[in-house]
């Protein structure tokens, strides 16, 4: 916000970087050359202010915005995307930077009159830059920099939401962003028009979504949501989990769990803190730079292994509501919840059109997170162990892992019994170890394949071939086969009946 009041309305073109005003007047030339009226709009306005990076411009044009970026894009040598083609929206991606065009149907003034937010509802005039000026003020009719000041999100008029029901989830998350607050009447707004969110269309909210998963600030900003009725409009299936008691073991009901879980992911990623516990905790669970980077990957667009972990911790225990049984021995039970979870939030996901490698990676999650304790009864895991585990989690085994320490975090809260956590991560530590360094256990060398079978043993193609092969390989990953003449005799044991499992 200091940032904001450094910076004078008159003064805009002065903030601005080289690079950025390079690119701006190139722009301005190029419309204004073609008699286009162009004004600079929106959020770079707003982060140039706050002096934060703005890679990303909106510009308002006079003309039809898809045709205008195609031109551009074809000048600037940059790839154009259509947006929208009802509201005539399209994009210019250039290394570093993508320029949205989007219509200027009347004036600048009624322009920004149907804008989001007051922060947003700022303009530049970009055609003085053609000719070598930096061009007047700029354009805030709604106080868009007083509330830069005051460090406030507020709609610009009483209808904003009920025009674009995705501004609804942008309000939480550009006031999480910036560290700001929405202002009352604004957030009264947010919780008459919540239900509006839902016929948004999906790929719009899962943008929103991602973004909003990518804050470290779990419980604070997902019980935020929850209380402007925004989550369970989003998420109608988390509804059922509110107040749905869970075994002594667990300190909070499903739904504050999973929200729980959420934190607890943050501060195992080294994201966030933990407030029933402080760096003893955090000391036992396993942590490099190697898998900082490797949470940090992209699976899909927005979509980080960060993010898509944390939406398999809401979503974890989805199911348990229509699981729970009270069994003969007087305890409660959520029996099946984790398969039957992953085909709920399949259903979730599929709606708000995630890629189907998104919704593989967070199902696989949900479906395997009880597995990482499952895999010894006591000490660590085999080494068969690991293979099965690795084997049937694929791209997700080393996120299953984090999940299930977020899990016990979650569940235990402020009743934490440390030796039990140190032993789980102890547990996470030893598989991690064997995940990254002996890869012979995780995906051994092949020494034998489906035609080595046929030929030696004169057996036919079918599902044999496979379920021999199989136990070869666990054979191997135990290290009870290292070479292709004991891979040949471990499968003739097979077929006469002598090795286990088949």
């Amino acid at each position: 916000m200091s940032a904001a009041k450094m910076a004078p309305r008159e003064g805009f073109g002065a903030l601005l970087s080289p690079e950025a005003m390079s690119l701006l007047t190139g722009l301005s030339e190029f419309l204004d050359g073609r008699g286009v009226a162009a004004y600079l709009v929106g959020g770079f306005i707003r982060d140039v202010l706050l002096g934060r990076a703005a890679a990303d411009i909106d510009i308002a044009v006079a003309a039809d915005p898809l045709v205008t970026a195609q031109q551009v894009a074809i000048a600037l040598d940059g790839k154009f995307v259509r947006l929208d083609t009802e509201h005539r929206t399209g994009r210019v991606i250039l290394p570093g930077t993508k320029i949205d065009f989007s219509p200027l149907n009347s004036t600048i003034e009624a322009d920004l009159a149907r804008r989001d937010f007051a922060i947003d509802a700022l303009a530049w005039e970009l055609n003085p830059l053609a000719h070598g000026e930096l061009g007047g003020e700029l354009i805030d009719p709604h106080g868009g920099t007083r509330d830069l000041e005051a460090g406030i999100v507020r709609a610009v008029s009483p209808t904003a939401f009920r025009a674009d029901g995705v501004r609804l989830l942008r309000a939480v998350r550009l006031a999480a962003e910036l560290d700001f607050a929405i202002d009352l009447a604004t957030e009264s707004l947010l919780r008459q028009d919540a239900h509006l969110v839902a016929g948004v269309a999906g790929e719009r909210v899962r943008e929103e979504l991602l973004r909003l998963l990518h804050l470290p600030q779990g419980h604070r900003l997902w019980g935020y949501l929850d209380r402007l009725g925004l989550l369970t409009a989003l998420i109608p299936e988390l509804t059922p989990e509110k107040g749905v008691s869970q075994p002594r073991e667990h300190y909070w009901d499903v739904f504050e769990h999973s929200l729980m879980t959420i934190d607890s992911v943050d501060y195992l990623l080294r994201r966030g803190d933990w407030e029933y516990g402080g760096g003893e905790l955090l000391a036992a669970a396993p942590w490099s730079t190697q898998l900082s980077e490797y949470f940090d990957r992209p699976l899909s667009g927005l979509g980080s292994r960060r993010a898509l972990l944390k939406l398999a911790a809401l979503l974890h225990d989805v199911a348990k509501p229509q699981t729970k049984a009270l069994q003969p021995d007087g305890r409660t039970r959520f029996l099946g919840h984790a398969p039957a979870g992953a085909v709920v939030a399949a259903e979730i996901m599929t709606r708000l059109r995630f890629s189907g490698r998104e919704i593989k990676y967070v199902t696989t999650l949900i479906e395997h997170h009880l597995r990482p304790t499952q895999m010894s009864q006591q000490g660590m895991p085999s080494r068969r162990a690991i293979y099965r585990y690795f084997r049937d989690t694929g791209e997700a085994g080393v996120d299953i892992l984090f999940l299930s320490l977020a899990d016990h975090l979650a569940t235990r809260g402020p009743t934490l019994d440390g030796a039990g956590w140190r032993e789980h991560a102890r547990l996470v530590d030893y598989v991690l170890e064997k995940r990254f360094t002996e890869t012979e256990v995780v995906a051994p060398p092949r020494l034998l394949d489906g035609h080595d079978l046929m030929n030696n043993f004169g057996l036919e193609p079918g599902p044999q071939i496979g379920r021999l092969l199989g136990a070869l390989y666990e054979a191997q990953a135990a290290g009870e086969v290292g070479s292709r003449e004991e891979a040949l005799a471990y499968i003739g044991r097979c077929l006469e009946g002598k090795e286990r499992g088949l």
